[in-house]
């Protein structure tokens, strides 16, 4: 169970579920009520929204903050954890971090993008990366993706992903035309990594298969090193990643 606990952060407001707030926070409440030990139970929420999210009578337990603004919003009344932001193409993440200068306990995770790794990663600081989005060109290639994860692993830097990752296996998406990374495909990549293996092949196979051998046979310290690197990843649905994993037995 170490290589799936807590591993799904609830991004219910972002597309292409795209809830409404209350609606977010509904279902979010019910699976903090069930506590499935898959999902993180922190709750993503873009900095624009943060004054939408305070006016509600339910508040999560922990909140990531996806900085989409100028400015970033006073975050001190709410208990935000994470911070995630896209690195701005004239500064380096160092140079980032020190701009923000967050308070003690918040984690940052810097957006990079994935064929390009920064490589001024401070102490303390995660990078985060893309795996999909709303167009064919938002899903990096297998080899792009595999240097992301070979650097973090390179240079013990943890980091998250998000976008794309709706299903447990990678498949075709014939309204994009394009392959979808699978989430299990990724986690057993970030294993392949961390045992020195080349973690291509596995992000490409759409072999179920095969994937599920590989989860069942994944030592528990290897799956202790992954997730130390692999800190969790965004998904807008939180149901239907669970049900594919109990669905392939690997739970």
């Amino acid at each position: 169970m170490t290589l799936f606990t807590a591993l799904i952060d609830d991004a219910g407001l972002f597309p292409p579920t795209s809830l409404h707030m209350s609606d977010a926070l509904e279902r979010h409440r019910r699976d903090q009520e069930r506590g499935d030990e898959v999902l993180t139970h922190r709750f993503l929420c873009p900095a624009s929204r943060i004054d939408r999210l305070r006016a509600e009578s339910f508040l999560p337990l922990r909140i990531g903050l996806i900085v989409d603004t100028p400015d970033m919003p006073p975050f001190d009344d709410l208990p935000v954890d994470f911070v995630e932001i896209r690195l701005p193409p004239d500064e380096t993440v160092e140079q980032l971090v020190r701009r923000l200068d967050l308070p003690p306990g918040i984690r940052l995770f810097v957006e990079v993008p994935p064929g390009k790794p920064a490589m001024d990663v401070p102490e303390g600081a995660a990078l985060k990366v893309r795996c999909g989005g709303t167009a064919a060109e938002d899903f990096p290639p297998a080899e792009q993706l595999a240097a992301f994860i070979r650097f973090c692993a390179d240079h013990d830097v943890p980091f998250k992903a998000t976008a794309g990752l709706h299903h447990a296996v990678r498949h075709f998406d014939p309204t994009l035309g394009v392959d979808r990374h699978g989430f299990l495909n990724l986690v057993l990549a970030v294993c392949e990594t961390v045992e020195d293996r080349d973690p291509v092949p596995v992000l490409r196979t759409t072999d179920v298969g095969q994937l599920v051998r590989l989860a069942r046979a994944v030592a528990e310290e290897t799956a202790k090193r992954a997730r130390r690197l692999l800190v969790s990843y965004g998904s807008c649905n939180t149901g239907t990643p669970i049900e594919d994993l109990r669905t392939l037995g690997v739970l």
